[in-house]
């Protein structure tokens, strides 16, 4: 069972990703902020990081840059959900797999994660 962490300070979005993927067999772990998503990383590694990129105290553009700092968590893909244009999202945070333009729908984020994970989503 492949791990997902979701990083999203929007409890609504994060409560029904969480759902979603749970019911496609994903086991789910769930950060507010960059801040306690570099905490759960440093006891878990999942196998994607799916997170917002405009969060308080620590946000996607910190969280990706602290990523690629760490050789253990730079493997990690990333895909970044945001309302900001995808351009504006590289040049801030370039390393990231992939980028959903938010408000998205299940089967964008579920195309992105099978073309991620292959006969799996």
């Amino acid at each position: 069972m492949r791990t997902v962490l979701i990083v999203e300070d929007e409890w609504a979005i994060a409560d029904w990703l969480e759902v979603l993927l749970s019911e496609y067999a994903f086991n789910v772990l769930v950060a507010g902020n960059g801040r306690e998503a570099l905490d759960i990383l440093h006891r878990d590694t999942p196998d994607l990081v799916l997170t917002d990129f405009m969060m308080p105290f620590l946000d996607g553009a910190g969280l990706i840059a602290a990523m690629g700092q760490d050789e253990r968590l730079s493997g990690i893909p990333v895909v970044v959900m945001t309302s900001l244009l995808e351009h504006v999202v590289r040049d801030r945070a370039g390393r990231f797999r992939a980028y959903l333009r938010k408000p998205f729908r299940e089967a964008d984020l579920m195309k992105i994660i099978s073309e991620i994970f292959p006969g799996e989503a």
